[in-house]
C-alpha cells in the first residue's frame, strides 16, 4: 500500500492508495519539523491515523512538508520510518514541491503556496530550478495566513481597528496584551496561532472594507518582495494552492490584475491531485 500526505504547518491531507488501486482520503493536524519535534510528530500521527489502518502494511510513504528542508528532511523520515515500521520507501520533501506536482503535473509554469506560510517556485516539469526563500514566518512569509493573523493583531494590540471591528475581536476571542504575547514567544506553534485569526475577517460582524483593504495589502507585500522577484514573473499564469488563496480569491485576482499576472489554478488543497500524480508517474 502506498501513502501519500501533503502536510502543511495546519493540517495534513493523506491519501491512501491500497493494492487495488482504491484511494482513501483523510486528515491529521500539520507537522513541521522547525517547530515540533520528532517524539510529538509520532505520537500524533499514530494517535490521528485511521483506527481500521494497517500501518504494517505501508510500503511506501511520499510526504511532502513545509520545512522538510537540509537536515529536517531526515528527522522527518524517521519519524514515518517509527510510524511504518515495514515501509521500504520513504520519501520526504519539501511541500512546494507538491505544490508545483499537483498545480502542473508535468507542464512548466510557476506555482506558489499560500496557507498558514508561503512558498514559491519556478518548476520545469520535473523539478523546481528557481525558489526565492520565503524567510519563514519571523522574517517573511508575506501573504500567508501567518502574516494576516500578525496583522490583525497587530492591528487589535495598537488600536489601529475600527470601533467595531475591535469590539468584535474582543467580544469573540476575549484575549488581552499579555495572553496574546505569551502566546506568540512562549508557547509553539505561534505561526500556527497567528494564522488561525484570518478566518476573523469572514464573520459577518466584521467590517468588509477592513478586512478587504488588510489582505490586499498583505497579497501586495507578497508579491512584491516575492512574485515579482523572479526574472519574467509575468509571462507565468499564477497557480496556487492553500486556504488563504482559495478563501480570498477575489482579492488575490486584484493583486494578479494590478502586477499583470493572469490567474491560472487556484486550489484550496492538492491531495487528490498529487494521488493522480503518483499514479500516473
Amino acid at each position: 500500500m502506498i501513502l501519500i500526505a501533503d502536510s502543511g504547518s495546519t493540517k495534513t491531507d493523506w491519501c491512501l492508495i491500497d493494492s487495488s488501486k482504491k484511494q482513501s482520503y483523510f486528515t491529521t493536524e500539520g507537522y513541521n519539523p522547525y517547530f515540533v519535534d520528532e517524539q510529538y510528530m509520532v505520537k500524533s500521527i499514530e494517535a490521528q491515523l485511521p483506527a481500521q489502518l494497517d500501518r504494517l502494511g505501508i510500503n511506501e510513504v511520499h510526504f511532502y512538508g513545509a520545512g522538510c528542508q537540509d537536515d529536517k528532511v531526515s528527522v522527518m523520515q524517521g519519524v514515518l520510518q517509527s510510524v511504518f515500521p515495514n515501509c521500504k520507501r520513504v520519501n520526504a520533501v519539501v511541500d512546494l514541491l507538491a505544490a508545483a506536482r499537483g498545480l502542473l503535473g508535468n507542464r512548466p509554469g510557476f506555482a506558489a503556496i499560500l496557507g498558514t506560510g508561503t512558498n514559491t517556485c519556478i518548476y520545469d516539469g520535473n523539478r523546481i530550478i528557481h525558489n526565492i526563500d520565503s524567510l519563514g514566518f519571523i522574517l517573511g512569509d508575506e501573504g500567508s495566513g501567518a502574516a494576516i493573523g500578525k496583522k490583525i493583531l497587530g492591528d487589535y494590540l495598537r488600536n489601529k481597528m475600527p470601533e467595531a471591528v475591535q469590539q468584535a475581536f474582543e467580544d469573540r476571542y476575549q484575549l488581552d496584551a499579555e495572553d496574546i504575547i505569551h502566546k506568540i514567544y512562549k508557547e509553539p506553534m505561534a505561526n500556527r496561532f497567528c494564522a488561525g485569526f484570518t478566518r476573523f475577517l469572514k464573520y459577518p460582524e466584521v467590517d468588509a472594507a477592513y478586512g478587504h483593504q488588510l489582505v490586499k495589502t498583505s497579497f501586495t507585500e507578497f508579491f512584491q518582495n516575492l512574485v515579482s522577484c523572479y526574472p519574467g514573473y509575468r509571462q507565468y499564469s499564477f497557480n496556487c494552492i492553500g486556504s488563504v488563496s482559495y478563501h480570498f480569491k477575489d482579492i488575490l485576482e486584484e493583486v494578479l490584475s494590478d502586477f499583470q499576472m493572469q490567474a491560472g489554478r487556484i486550489l484550496p488543497s492538492l491531495i487528490a491531485e498529487l494521488a493522480h500524480y503518483h499514479q500516473e508517474n
